[in-house]
């Protein structure tokens, strides 16, 4: 055998023998401790990573804005129970339109005053004017029921004119009604001249206004008709 043959079986042994010194060095409880260094370490985070208590300064300020929260709904609960439905109630405007109802009536003789004025156009028509001079409303209801001369009935009324709402009268404002006479073709019967008038303004019983006509009279036949009463000259002239 060789002396460089030798050698290298020296170094190999020696280097078995330093291995396995290393290896028993490192289980005598040099890795145990490192394991354990570990160990501790992540204990020591742990309280880290962990909610920090609340300070007894925290706490009273958790107290007061939770007691500033409850303040708040408190408060919207109170806003609440006084709600404005209650004054929008007890001013409710339906009550002043039934007051308003209740202190309007049927106009009537004694409370306007009626005039009859025979216009050129339409041709053959007296308009009817109708003045509040009372105090309050009145209501001018229906067609004025309408007699001229001896006449023993009413001409009847254009359905067509009938308005919407019934015409109520303030003081001092006017309601109109048109009349027509007679048929302006001539083809109307039964005619004759009429010097007075008689006039039921909610076509009903009462009181008659009695409007003064021409001198002359105004010229009546069977085709005599009148229109609702109306708010305006001009819805009355159509008819």
């Amino acid at each position: 055998m060789s002396a460089r043959t030798t050698r290298n079986r020296m170094l190999a042994a020696a280097a078995i023998t330093f291995a396995t010194l290393t290896l028993a060095a490192c289980n005598d409880g040099g890795g145990v401790r490192e394991e354990g260094a570990s160990k501790v370490t992540g204990s020591t985070q742990s309280p880290s990573t962990s909610a920090t208590p609340s300070s007894p300064s925290d706490k009273t300020n958790e107290g007061t804005s939770t007691g500033a929260g409850q303040t708040a709904n408190d408060t919207t609960g109170t806003t609440g129970s006084k709600d404005s439905s209650g004054s929008t109630g007890s001013k409710d405007s339906t009550g002043s339109n039934d007051s308003a109802a209740a202190t309007s009536t049927r106009c009537s003789s004694t409370t306007t005053r009626t005039t009859a004025t025979e216009v050129s156009r339409p041709l053959n028509h007296v308009l009817l004017t109708v003045t509040n001079t009372s105090a309050g409303n009145c209501n001018l209801i229906g067609y004025p029921a309408v007699r001229f001369g001896e006449a023993q009935s009413v001409p009847p009324a254009f359905e067509d004119s009938k308005p919407q709402a019934v015409v109520t009268l303030a003081p001092g404002e006017s309601g109109y009604a048109s009349v027509l006479l007679s048929a302006a073709d001539g083809s109307g019967s039964n005619g004759y001249t009429a010097k007075s008038l008689s006039v039921l303004l909610n076509n009903s019983t009462g009181d008659a206004a009695r409007p003064s006509l021409p001198a002359k009279g105004v010229y009546v036949d069977d085709s005599i008709s009148v229109s609702y009463w109306q708010s305006t000259m001009a819805d009355a002239l159509t008819w």
